[in-house]
């Protein structure tokens, strides 16, 4: 019988590698930071970020949002995926906090509001530095960490309670986030650059790349 991989060890020079690294969403507050997570579900973190100096121009704070309407939202993140809805999403969550100094720092909170799930309250918990209650799961980690070999299927739920029971708590704010930027530079859908993962020696995917050119040799 195999023994358990311990992945605390396993994976801890990913997290060296990458532990602290600022997400790649360029927010400057907390409510940049919120809205920002919001918007980019389905969209990329550069196209938020190249929208955001002039949307957060005219919507400077949650108070802003607050007397906004939807339409008045729209022109600015019109190239956005699901536009018209993220800005009823938003302007419901101003209607609801009313000001910056309300934004909840919890999952629970978090998760009340219009449009955030645990992906995104995930990431606005670590970008925070408040106390980690799950894994971020985003669509790098889904890709990543079945390749790894720590978690298995597409399922970002099933995925994330399969690492939250395989890493310790101390490290699931950073363990996600890790894995993600692993994906981002590194463990790419396609030419994965092997010789520059700091894992490579515990991946399952590696592994069976090595046998498969071992065995052509």
């Amino acid at each position: 019988m195999a023994t358990e991989k311990n992945w605390n060890e396993a994976l801890a020079p990913l997290l060296k590698k990458y532990k602290g690294k600022k997400h790649p969403l360029d927010y400057h507050s907390t409510y940049q930071l919120l809205t920002m997570v919001l918007l980019s579900a389905q969209s990329s973190d550069k196209l938020i970020n190249d929208i955001a100096p002039e949307f957060f121009k005219a919507f400077p704070s949650m108070e802003a949002l607050e007397k906004a309407k939807p339409e008045d939202l729209q022109p600015y993140i019109r190239k956005v995926s699901g536009f018209w809805k993220k800005s009823e999403w938003l302007v419901k969550i101003g209607q609801e906090i009313k000001t910056d100094k309300k934004i909840p720092l919890d999952m629970k909170g978090l998760t009340a509001l219009p449009g955030l799930g645990r992906k995104s309250a995930n990431v606005i918990l670590r970008e925070t530095g408040k106390k980690a209650e799950g894994v971020i799961v985003d669509l790098h980690v889904v890709r990543v960490a079945p390749r790894l070999g720590i978690a298995e299927g597409e399922d970002p739920k099933k995925i994330e309670k399969e690492i939250m029971g395989k890493i310790e708590p101390a490290s699931w704010g950073e363990i996600g986030m890790a894995i993600s930027f692993l994906g981002r530079e590194i463990c790419r859908p396609t030419d994965p650059k092997h010789d520059l993962c700091p894992v490579k020696g515990v991946c399952s995917y590696y592994a069976q790349i090595s046998k498969g050119k071992k065995a052509s040799v």
